[in-house]
């Protein structure tokens, strides 16, 4: 793969897969979905005055930087991230990648 970018994309619980299929029809090669938690200005709810940390889940996808603009574009239609407490993406340069050989044309240096 050449000129790599990782998106993160941290969504709502139960969203990640819904992130995941947006981005592989839109044409990556697959994503890594992991469980987190945190809370923002829009999510501060209380259950009987004890704050609730609503549990998040990270989709990382690896795409060409030839394909991040659209991918991105995929990921905020999936994930409904125009509206407030729905999550956030964002893009992150990658340098090397390795254990992906069908993608990568060459070993690292």
């Amino acid at each position: 793969m050449h000129d790599p970018c990782l998106i993160v994309s941290i969504v709502r619980k139960g969203w990640g897969d819904t992130v995941l299929k947006a981005t592989m029809d839109a044409g990556a090669h697959g994503g890594t979905v992991v469980l987190g938690r945190g809370i923002g200005r829009n999510e501060q709810q209380r259950v009987f005055g004890i704050r609730i940390e609503p549990e998040k889940e990270v989709v990382l996808t690896l795409v060409p930087q030839t394909l991040k603009s659209a991918m991105l574009r995929e990921v905020v239609r999936a994930a409904e991230l125009t509206l407030p407490g729905h999550g956030l993406a964002f893009v992150v340069g990658v340098e090397q990648i390795v254990g992906i050989a069908h993608l990568v044309s060459a070993p690292p240096a």
